[in-house]
């Protein structure tokens, strides 16, 4: 008599047998069912596609509950790593632009800037650069404080022009501080 080996069902037809024990297991880690059940089902995801590995006569569920262990181990190991941030906060304070932007930003403004009257760049400079008052400026070019007043309105909406802004765009946004100063919101409550 010849012995024949013996003959094991494929270990992918005993899957959904384990699926209890495994949620169980799942959820005694997470301590959560809903993320218990989205590990069991990437746990069983992992062993279906790597059957092959799997030694035909050992014990399925052992080898199942290695998986999902060690799946929620790793994904453990990356979130901790990640900081939660719903409203986006500390994303945001991470921001820092390129340094070229701003020099490309500044040489565009500087353009700008260079292209207005004589009369326009002395008003920015004195109300939005140095922070003086426009009664203050008005004095030192010699004009009315009404009259310095309209200046910098006119020179802040050629400029605003020249830059290309459209109207009720914020022309500071992501500006240097140097531009900052003369289109007047450089924190000095003179414009």
């Amino acid at each position: 008599m010849t012995e024949t080996p013996p003959v094991f069902a494929d270990p992918r037809d005993e899957l959904a047998d384990h699926i209890p024990a495994l949620r169980a297991f799942a959820i005694s880690l997470t301590r959560n069912v809903s993320e218990a059940d989205d590990l069991v089902q990437e746990a069983i995801l992992k062993a279906w596609s790597n059957i092959e590995k799997f030694t035909v006569g050992t014990d399925l569920r052992a080898w199942l509950f290695t998986i999902l262990r060690n799946t929620f181990y790793s994904a453990r190991r990356k979130t901790r790593r990640e900081v939660a941030d719903p409203e986006g906060a500390y994303a945001a304070a991470l921001f820092d632009p390129p340094r070229h932007d701003g020099r490309l930003a500044l040489d565009e403004f500087a353009r700008a800037f260079d292209q207005l009257t004589p009369e326009h760049r002395e008003v920015l400079i004195l109300v939005g650069a140095n922070g003086y008052s426009y009664e203050e400026a008005g004095a030192m070019m010699g004009v009315a404080t009404g009259t310095a007043k309209s200046r910098a309105h006119r020179a802040r909406a050629r400029l605003a022009e020249l830059l290309g802004l459209e109207e009720g765009e914020d022309p500071v946004a992501g500006q240097s501080a140097e531009t900052l100063a003369v289109m007047g919101r450089s924190g000095i409550a003179a414009a």
